[in-house]
Order: structure tokens, then C-alpha cells, then sequence
């Protein structure tokens, strides 16, 4: 796969420049199962010594993906909802977390995803939660906190650094999947244009410069273009100005008061 990267290039050299580094850093969501994708995931992430924050969904994971994280050190379990269900009525977009179930509906099952994460993790759970589809709905959000959970994560750049009193956004901006399309590998230049132009907004402060830049994974529909390119990128990015950012270690004992 041939790929031009100038444009990028022309932009990192920019911030080396600038003295400016990038924190960067590494999601990858849907884990349930240790599979032969997850293995590769975590020896690129290995190689690469950029750790994965490997959103894992507490109703369907297997006690085998924690015995697997125990022994893989770049692998940091966060909470990715509950079961993956999409709730959503009325032709709305697809959602697990929205407003169309009672706020207290959801913010039980999101508590017992956050036990069954200490259950199966113990300290490797770093309390981040990542919301299936990346929609969640306000009024659950100002109640994650008593839950426990530390961090957000979406998509697209934050808008501001608390999403709540004691709850940081932390998002991701970089998917290299077509989802409306071939659900293969986005056509590279449009890629690098995006993540280009991310950075741009960066250095003029028109988005937040100190939120950590986020690529957005899924192992388990990668083809070997998506895993080639995936490589390259984060290469090209930590041989340059970017550095390995992971969120805090665990605080799931440090819940606010009802």
C-alpha cells in the first residue's frame, strides 16, 4: 500500500519546530473474547510501546480476556457501556446510553458494569467509561461520578476538559474504518487530511491543544490494510512529536457522595 504522507509530515515537522509535543493516545473498543485479532492488537501495541485502552464490554466478557490483560502489559481495561444494546426508538441513531430509558435504568447497569470490571481486572480497570456508538445521553453523564468512573470518551474534539464536576473528556478523533462504506480502511489521504487538519485547529487554538489525540480501533473488523496502515501512522506519529499518554491508574474506591 502505497501512501503519501507530506502533508502529515509537513505538519509534525511543524510542531517539532515549535518545541510542541503531542500526547497521543489508543483505544480500541468492543473486546469480549481473547481472539487471534486481540492478540495481534497487543503485540503491535507491544512493538510500538503504546499501550491500548481497550474498551471491553462488561455483560459479555469471558474470564479468559482478563486472565489474557493480566498477562499483557501495554493492554489498560475501561468500560465500554454495558451490553452493547441498542436502545434507541423512533428511527434515532443507534444508542445504549440515551435518552430513551429512564436515567436510572442506565445508570444501574453502568454501576454493574463497573463491578463486574473490578471483578474481572482488579487495579489493571482504569475507571474511563466509553459509551457503545460514542452517544451518551446529559443526564447520565452528571451521574458517572457517583458511579466511580474518572473519565469520558467519545469522539470528535471535547469541548471542554469536564464533561462533569470530576469527570475529565478525554476523546478520540482518528478512525481509519469506512463505517458507511466499504467497512474497510478509509482511502488513506482522507485520513491523513482529517488528522492534518485536527492538528492545524490544535496549533491555533481553535480546539483544545492539551487534549490527548485519540485513535479510534476495532480489532475485531480489521482487514490487513486497516492493521498496515494503523502501524504506520502511529510510527510516523511517535517518531515524531508524539508521546504515549494513558489515563490515570485506578480510582474506582474514590466515588463522590450521593
Amino acid at each position: 500500500m502505497s501512501v503519501d504522507w507530506t502533508a502529515l509530515d509537513r505538519e509534525l515537522a511543524q510542531w517539532q519546530s515549535d518545541s510542541r509535543t503531542i500526547p497521543l493516545w489508543w483505544r480500541d473498543d468492543d473486546a469480549v473474547a481473547v481472539t487471534r485479532a486481540l492478540e495481534r492488537l497487543a503485540t503491535l501495541s507491544a512493538r510500538l510501546n503504546l499501550p491500548v485502552h481497550l474498551a471491553v464490554i462488561p455483560a459479555g466478557a469471558e474470564p479468559e480476556l482478563a486472565d489474557f490483560v493480566h498477562a499483557t502489559e501495554h493492554l489498560i481495561p475501561v468500560q465500554h457501556g454495558w451490553s452493547h444494546a441498542n436502545h434507541a426508538t423512533g428511527g434515532r441513531k443507534k444508542a445504549e446510553l440515551g435518552a430513551d430509558r429512564p436515567t436510572s435504568e442506565v445508570l444501574r447497569e453502568l454501576g454493574q458494569g463497573h463491578e463486574r470490571m473490578k471483578t474481572l481486572f482488579g487495579k489493571r480497570f482504569s475507571p474511563m467509561l466509553v459509551p457503545p456508538w460514542n452517544r451518551i445521553a446529559p443526564e447520565v453523564v452528571e451521574g458517572l461520578p457517583r458511579l466511580g468512573f474518572s473519565h469520558l470518551s467519545t469522539y470528535t474534539p471535547r469541548a471542554a476538559r469536564l464533561a462533569a464536576p470530576g469527570l475529565v473528556q478525554v476523546n478520540t478523533h482518528i478512525d481509519p474504518i469506512d463505517w458507511k462504506g466499504t467497512r474497510g480502511l478509509v482511502p488513506p489521504d482522507r485520513v491523513i487530511a482529517g488528522l492534518v487538519s485536527t492538528l492545524e485547529d490544535r496549533r491555533s487554538g481553535k480546539t483544545d491543544p492539551e487534549e490527548p489525540l485519540g485513535l479510534l480501533t476495532h480489532h475485531l473488523v480489521h482487514d490487513e490494510a486497516i492493521w498496515d496502515f494503523t502501524g504506520a501512522l502511529l510510527e510516523r506519529l511517535l517518531t515524531g512529536p508524539a508521546r504515549p499518554w494513558t489515563i490515570p491508574a485506578s480510582q474506582t474506591d474514590k466515588r463522590t457522595p450521593e
